[in-house]
């Protein structure tokens, strides 16, 4: 770990629980395609990657449907439940701690890039964020794209200076594809074990400690 000069941080399980409005809008589309809804172990991993893969990986769909699926989803989050969320606990706090440190921030999510940009604003986060990078709206980026558009957006290329900050492995892979440090945190929705992560932040102030040496 170095002195960051940029943070890029993942939204759901990382800055905001987001699972409410997630599972609320996925069972919603699960049930107008007339399938059953998978258990809550099942459901709580629709969180982080994209909807139109989770559908495909639990669901008796193909891809054509899933994709379906996906826009009957992303209707209604925009219109329901994108605000049905909160930030975790000091979110907020080290937000701003760390940009009065004059750390960059930025946020790299699968989120469609409007759903980014609106429930980073509506929770008060947008003035500490130099950039917020979401995903197209057809859902094609990786989030390795992701990451390289919010490190492109705030115009810091020194890797070494550049920690991605997460809760699954996608956003573990993709910060190893962009070759900066990663820190898995586990109180989202992701599971880790000794191979995934480079540091691993049970709460928020673990965050802190590892990004600025205190508590």
């Amino acid at each position: 770990m170095g002195e960051y000069k940029l943070v890029v941080w993942d939204v759901d399980g990382t800055l905001l629980n987001t699972s409410d409005g997630i599972i609320a809008s996925a069972k919603y589309a699960i049930d107008r395609f007339g399938l059953e809804i998978p258990g809550d172990d099942v459901m709580k991993t629709y969180i982080g990657p994209p909807i139109q893969d989770s559908f495909a990986r639990t669901l008796p769909v193909d891809e054509q449907i899933a994709k379906s699926m996906a826009d009957v989803f992303r209707e209604r989050y925009k219109s329901e439940d994108l605000f049905k969320a909160y930030p975790y606990d000091g979110v907020i706090s080290l937000l701003r701690e760390l940009q009065a440190n004059g750390i960059k921030q930025a946020v790299a999510t699968y989120k469609r890039q409007d759903y980014a940009e609106s429930i980073v604003e509506h929770f008060g986060m947008s003035c500490y964020m130099d950039a917020v990078c979401g995903s197209d709206f057809a859902g094609n980026l990786t989030k390795a794209d992701i990451i390289g558009n919010a490190i492109a957006a705030v115009g810091i290329y020194d890797r070494k200076r550049i920690v991605m900050i997460g809760d699954t492995v996608n956003d573990s892979l993709g910060a190893a594809k962009m070759g900066v440090d990663f820190v898995g945190v586990s109180y989202g929705f992701g599971v880790w074990d000794d191979t995934d992560v480079v540091s691993l932040a049970a709460d928020v102030n673990d965050i802190r400690m590892i990004l600025l040496g205190k508590e």
